[in-house]
C-alpha cells in the first residue's frame, strides 16, 4: 500500500510540473507577436504529440478488444457449467455429448485461470474480476465432478458375491469355482486387457474407465488432486468393506478371538485361509489394477489410492491371524497356524508387489511382522506339543497292553505334520540343537525339522517306558512295549515320515520291537517249558523215569498253560501281522518241545494222563492276544 501511495505521489508531482510548463509557454506565446522558425516547428511537434494522446492507441484497442474476448469467454464458460447446479441433473445421463461438454467448459476455466494468472494482474484491474468469476466456475464444476467421479463408481460397482466368489485350492492350476463362474471363465468374460497378474476382474464396468479417467485426469490438471483421491478411496474403502463382509470377514477383537471355543475358531480360521487368498490375489490384485486404469500404471497417486483404499481391509485381515499368534499355544492348534502361516508366506510376493516403496512401507511392515508372529507362535506350539508328550502321565495301565492312545495320537500328528516339513523347517530354526549337538554329535547336521521329530519320537519312548512300569506282570511289560514300538516303526516305514527319520531309525526300531518280543517269550514260556524238561522226573537215586512224577509234570504243565491261556487271551496285539508272527514264533518253541517231551515219554504214561494234544495246544494258541478273555473247560482228551 505504501509503494501505491508512492507512485501516485509521483504522478500528481509529475503532472503540476507539466501543467506550469504549459502556462509559461502561454504566456509567453501571449506577448511575443513573433515566432523564429524553430519555434514554430517545436510547437507544431508538441501540437501533433499533443493530439496524438487524445486519440486511443491501437494498443488500447487490442486491450479493449481483448477485455471484451475474456468476458465472452468467461460467460460461455459460466452459462455451461451453472446451468447444470440449477436443475441438479446428473449430466451423465442426459443426452450423448452433454458430458463432454461440460468437461470441455470445465478445462476451458482451467486454461483461463492459468492464462490470467500469468499476466500478474492488479486488484484493480478489470482481468482480475474475471479471474476470480473463472475460479468461482472451477471450483463449482470441481465440486459437482468429484460428487460425479464417486457416483459413477459406486452406480457400476460389479456385484463380488454373485461373480466372483471363487479361488483355487491346492496350486493355482487347479481351479475351483464357488460362484456362478470360475476364474478362468471371468478373464474370458472380461472386455479389457489385463496385467501381468492372472487373476484381475473387473470391479467396475469397463465402459465407465474413460469417463473416470477425463475426470481424474482434470481434476489432478485444476489442482483438485486432493478431492479427487480422497473420493476415490472413501468409495473404494466402502467396497473393500462390502467385500469382506461377503467373505464373511467379520471384525472380531483380539479378546473375542482369544474367547473363542475350539470348534468355532478352527472353522473360522479354515474360512480365513480360503479367504485371504481371494482378497488379495484376486480382489487385491483387481483393485490396484482399477486404480491404475483410473489414474495410470505405475503413477505414484495410483499407489497412494490404492493403499489409501486397500490398508483399512488387509490390517483387518491380519488382525485375526495376530490374535492367533499370541493365543494360547495348545497343540491341536498348530496344523491352523501352519496353515496360516504357509497361506501369508505364499502371498508376501504378492503383497510386496502390491504395496511397493515407501506408501506401501507400513501395510509391508505389519505383514512381515505378522508372518513373524505366526512363526513364533508354530515354534512355541510345536514346543508345548514336546512338553505335553512329557507331561502325559498315567496312574492305571492300559488294558490289555496294547497301542496307547498317546502313542496313536503323537504318531499320526507328527504324520499330519509332514505335509508342512518344509515349512517347519524354515520356522523351528536349530531351537535346542546346541544342547542336543553336545550330547549327540550329530544332532547339529541334521536339519531341523528332523530333529524335532526324533526328539519326539524319544520323548514318547520315554513316557512309554514308564507306562509299561504300571504292568505287573513282566510279560505284558514287554507286550506293551512290542506293540507300541511297532506302531512306531510301522507309521514311519509306511508315510513320509520315512525321509525325515531314516532307514537307520526304521532298523533300530524293528529290532527293539523284536528284542521285547523276545523278552515277552522268555518271560511268559521260560518256566513253562522247563516243565517239558527231563530234570527232576527221575526216581531218586536212579536214572529211571517216575510214572508219577511224570504224570505230575504233565498235570502241572496243564495248568500252567491253562492258566497263560486265560490271562493272555484277555492281551492285545492289534496288528494281524504281528500277532500271527508272536503265534507262529510261540507255537514253534512250546508246541515242538511239547511233542517232544510226549513221545519221548510215551511209554511211561497213557492216553488218559493226555489232557491235550499237541494240535489242541496250537490251536489254543492262536486264541492268544485276541483281546477277549477265554477259559479251556471240558477238555475232549482226558
Amino acid at each position: 500500500m505504501a509503494v501505491q501511495d508512492s507512485q501516485v505521489t509521483n504522478q500528481l508531482e509529475r503532472e503540476e510540473s507539466l501543467i506550469a510548463a504549459a502556462r509559461h509557454i502561454m504566456r509567453v506565446l501571449g506577448s511575443n507577436k513573433k515566432l523564429t522558425s524553430d519555434a514554430k516547428k517545436i510547437l507544431a511537434d508538441l501540437g501533433s504529440q499533443l493530439s496524438s494522446m487524445t486519440k486511443p492507441s491501437d494498443m488500447e484497442q487490442e486491450e479493449e478488444e481483448g477485455v471484451n474476448s475474456i468476458e465472452d469467454r468467461i460467460n460461455a464458460i459460466e452459462e455451461k457449467i451453472l446451468k447444470w447446479e440449477e436443475d441438479q441433473y446428473t449430466f451423465w445421463n442426459s443426452r450423448p455429448g452433454e458430458a463432454s461438454e461440460y468437461l470441455n467448459a470445465a478445462d476451458e476455466a482451467r486454461r483461463l485461470i492459468e492464462s490470467l494468472e500469468r499476466l500478474q494482474l492488479n486488484k484493480e484491474d478489470q482481468e482480475y474480476k474475471f479471474l476470480l468469476r473463472a475460479h468461482y466456475v472451477l471450483q463449482t464444476a470441481m465440486a459437482r465432478l468429484e460428487e460425479q467421479f464417486k457416483n459413477l463408481i459406486f452406480q457400476n460397482q460389479l456385484s463380488f458375491e454373485h461373480d466372483y466368489v471363487s479361488f483355487w485350492s491346492g496350486d493355482e492350476s487347479s481351479i475351483v469355482s464357488l460362484g456362478d463362474e470360475s476364474i478362468e471363465e471371468l478373464h474370458q468374460r472380461s472386455s479389457a486387457s489385463r496385467p501381468s497378474e492372472e487373476h484381475t476382474i473387473d470391479l467396475v464396468r469397463p465402459g465407465v474407465i474413460p469417463e473416470l479417467r477425463c475426470i481424474a485426469k482434470l481434476m489432478f490438471a485444476s489442482n483438485y488432486d486432493q478431492e479427487c483421491s480422497q473420493a476415490y478411496t472413501t468409495v473404494r474403502r466402502e467396497a473393500l468393506d462390502e467385500c469382506l463382509y461377503i467373505l464373511d470377514m467379520e471384525r472380531p477383537s483380539i479378546e473375542d478371538v482369544l474367547r473363542m471355543d475350539w470348534g468355532t475358531l478352527n472353522s473360522k480360521i479354515k474360512r480365513w485361509v480360503w479367504a485371504v487368498k481371494i482378497f488379495v490375489r484376486v480382489y487385491l490384485a483387481s483393485e490396484k489394477w482399477l486404480s491404475d486404469q483410473i489414474f495410470g500404471e505405475g503413477e505414484p497417486i495410483s499407489i497412494v489410492c490404492f493403499v489409501d483404499a486397500s490398508k483399512t481391509s488387509i490390517l483387518q485381515l491380519l488382525n485375526f491371524s495376530e490374535a492367533m499368534s499370541i493365543g494360547p499355544h495348545q497343540p491341536e492348534k498348530l496344523f491352523r497356524i501352519l496353515d496360516m502361516y504357509e497361506v501369508l508366506a505364499d502371498l508376501m510376493p504378492d503383497l510386496n508387489a502390491l504395496y511397493p516403496d515407501e506408501v506401501g512401507s507400513s501395510v509391508r511392515t505389519e505383514c512381515h511382522e505378522v508372518l513373524k508372529r505366526l512363526g513364533d507362535c508354530v515354534r512355541a506350539t510345536f514346543i508345548e506339543f514336546e512338553n505335553a508328550i512329557a507331561s502325559n502321565a498315567s496312574s492305571t495301565p492300559f488294558v490289555g497292553g496294547g497301542i496307547h492312545l498317546l502313542t496313536r495320537y503323537v504318531m499320526n500328528y507328527i504324520m499330519t505334520l509332514t505335509e508342512y516339513s518344509k515349512t517347519l523347517n524354515l520356522v523351528l530354526k536349530d531351537a535346542d540343537a546346541e544342547e542336543d549337538s553336545k550330547s549327540q554329535g550329530s544332532a547339529g547336521r541334521l536339519s531341523s525339522t528332523v530333529f524335532h521329530f526324533r526328539s519326539v519320537a524319544s520323548i514318547l519312548e520315554c513316557n512309554l517306558e514308564e507306562k509299561s512300569k504300571l504292568y505287573r506282570e513282566a510279560p505284558l511289560q514287554h507286550l506293551f512295549l512290542m506293540n507300541n514300538v511297532h506302531y512306531m516303526a510301522e507309521k514311519v516305514k509306511g508315510s513320509e515320515l520315512r525321509l525325515i527319520y531314516g532307514d537307520e531309525w526304521i532298523r533300530r526300531h524293528s529290532w527293539k520291537f523284536q528284542q521285547h518280543a523276545m523278552n515277552y517269550e522268555r518271560a511268559s514260556w521260560s518256566s513253562i517249558l522247563s516243565l517239558l524238561k527231563d530234570e527232576g522226573i527221575q526216581t531218586p537215586g536212579t536214572t529211571s523215569i517216575s510214572r508219577n512224577l511224570l504224570k505230575e509234570r504233565l498235570r502241572s504243565f496243564y495248568l500252567a498253560f491253562e492258566d497263560v491261556y486265560r490271562i493272555q487271551t484277555a492281551w492285545l496285539i492289534p496288528d494281524v501281522q504281528l500277532r500271527e508272527d508272536l503265534h507262529i514264533s510261540i507255537s514253534l518253541k512250546v508246541i515242538q518241545a511239547y511233542r517232544t517231551f510226549v513221545g519221548r515219554h510215551s511209554a511211561h504214561i497213557s492216553d488218559k494222563h493226555i489232557k491235550y494234544n499237541a494240535d489242541d495246544l496250537e490251536k489254543f494258541l492262536f486264541d492268544f492276544f485276541e483281546g477277549s478273555t477265554k477259559s479251556l473247560q471240558n477238555p475232549h482228551k482226558r
